[in-house]
């Protein structure tokens, strides 16, 4: 007989029923693996934002959607019983019975969503390609599918510890890697946007298991054995959005003589754009400089000059992006080490969908001879390889000043501040380090790193140093070891 949406496969039929015949014991199965349930939702918790739109795709009982403390949680189970139980104990969320790979199940949901859960469910796919391809219709630009499973490598341990009594049996599944699950994720037009591996050990282990995970499990190489496998994906982008204002942020600190060649070496790359300068107490009339280009460029820009509340280069870029108008806001450092010329490079990489926080790179290219000291060099290329463990994406430059994202998202960030707190002096890792948190794409953009034309550097090497050695622990216990 062929299948329809309504009829399930012989196979799906004989889970359903055996889900209904397990629902009545579920509660009892997750207290007695407490610890590897109540970790899987604290990491979640990380990935998901409080009071967002969520769908939780195979929901069982409720528990995983209601510790997400969604403003508008639904979730979907093609067992009655489970699904029964979670309206009972979760009555302020919404449950439905359905199976998400039926089309008309997800026809009938109420969307868009801003993030969609696949925990565990994809194992029950048939169809793991065109049920992850349906969710589009869910989707908005920014919405999340976060995919959580079981390593590969796990199957022989977990069916040893079914036999065995330490674990719910399962129907037969789909074992995917996390290498399956990308490519059915970009087949169906998702970008996979990072991957992670938590749980080394399962177990509490009297404190052990919790040591273990948190200080080793992280570890690269190794956790890539872990139990636990996360991949967060996004919408591909389908045309690009144009039309965007654009506030080129330059903060400024005794770089008078920097200061007009950033309006007359900037080019036009959006229709409407705001050069805003925000100055730190100067002592060689930078200040004044900015108030003299701006007047002399009124009519040609848009130009406005600010002075900054507090110090460093970090309180400037809050102030500068709190006060800015443009739907895209970019930082230029006022040195100019970074070619104002190469600002339509990030644009296009944003409107485009390429990234949603565009990053420079100079290590990349050859640099100008005495743009960057080798001591310098050296300790960015091995920040480089931290960071990018640490915040599974790509970084080849954590300090490149030039960053690039949606005022939006910023909005985001600085809304989400409390959880990483008021760390930073430069600015880069307050953007990086909550960019990373709200689940956003990044896109590098090289760059050929010049030399200063006036002035001197203010990057004290040792003093500086000793700060990212300090940014290193500090990402690892809020993003890693948490």
């Amino acid at each position: 007989m062929t299948r329809t949406e309504t009829t399930p496969s012989p196979r799906k039929a004989a889970m359903i029923a055996w889900m209904d015949r397990f629902a009545g014991k579920r509660e009892s199965w997750l207290r007695r693996n407490e610890y590897f349930h109540t970790e899987h939702q604290r990491y979640m918790q990380f990935l998901v934002p409080k009071g967002a739109r969520v769908l939780d795709l195979g929901c069982g009982t409720g528990q995983l959607l209601a510790s997400l403390d969604p403003e508008y949680g639904v979730g979907i189970d093609f067992s009655s019983q489970m699904v029964e139980i979670a309206r009972e104990k979760f009555p302020a969320l919404t449950f439905e019975v359905g199976d998400v790979e039926a089309p008309e199940t997800i026809a009938n949901l109420e969307g868009p969503f801003d993030v969609i859960i696949v925990s565990d469910t994809i194992g029950y796919f048939d169809d793991c390609e065109q049920t992850l391809r349906n969710l589009h219709q869910l989707c908005t630009p920014d919405t999340r599918i976060i995919v959580a499973y079981f390593s590969r490598y796990w199957e022989p341990v977990l069916r040893l510890a079914e036999i065995c009594g330490f674990k719910m049996r399962q129907p037969s599944l789909n074992w995917l890697s996390t290498d399956d699950i990308g490519n059915l994720l970009h087949l169906a037009d998702f970008d996979i946007i990072k991957r992670d591996w938590r749980q080394l050990v399962p177990r509490r282990l009297f404190g052990v298991g919790s040591l273990i995970n948190r200080f080793i499990g992280t570890m690269p190489g190794l956790r890539r054995l872990s139990l636990r496998n996360y991949l967060v994906a996004r919408p591909l982008p389908k045309q690009p959005d144009d039309g965007l204002s654009v506030t080129v942020l330059v903060p400024c600190r005794n770089e008078r003589g920097n200061i007009e060649s950033a309006v007359t070496r900037m080019p036009r790359f959006a229709d409407d754009m705001e050069i805003l300068f925000v100055e730190g107490n100067s002592s060689d009339g930078t200040f004044e400089e900015c108030e003299r280009v701006r007047d002399a460029y009124t009519g040609e820009w848009d130009i406005k000059a600010v002075r900054q509340d507090g110090k460093g280069k970090g309180d400037a870029v809050r102030k500068g992006f709190d006060l800015a108008r443009g739907d895209v806001l970019m930082i230029l450092d006022s040195d100019l080490t970074m070619p104002p010329e190469d600002l339509p490079k990030y644009y296009a990489a944003l409107v485009s969908g390429k990234g949603e926080f565009v990053n420079g790179s100079r290590l990349v290219y050859p640099m100008e001879r005495e743009a960057m000291r080798f001591l310098n060099w050296v300790a960015n290329q091995i920040f480089s390889l931290l960071f990018s463990w640490l915040l599974n994406q790509r970084f080849t430059d954590t300090l490149c000043g030039t960053k690039v994202l949606r005022k939006r998202h910023y909005e985001q960030i600085a809304a989400n501040r409390s959880y990483f707190g008021d760390f930073d002096p430069f600015g880069d890792f307050d953007l990086i380090f909550g960019a990373t948190k709200l689940n956003l794409k990044v896109a590098e953009v090289p760059i050929r790193y010049a030399s200063r034309t006036y002035g001197e550097t203010q990057i004290s090497r040792f003093s500086h140093g000793w700060l990212l050695i300090r940014m290193v622990v500090f990402a690892f216990f809020r993003l890693k070891a948490f």
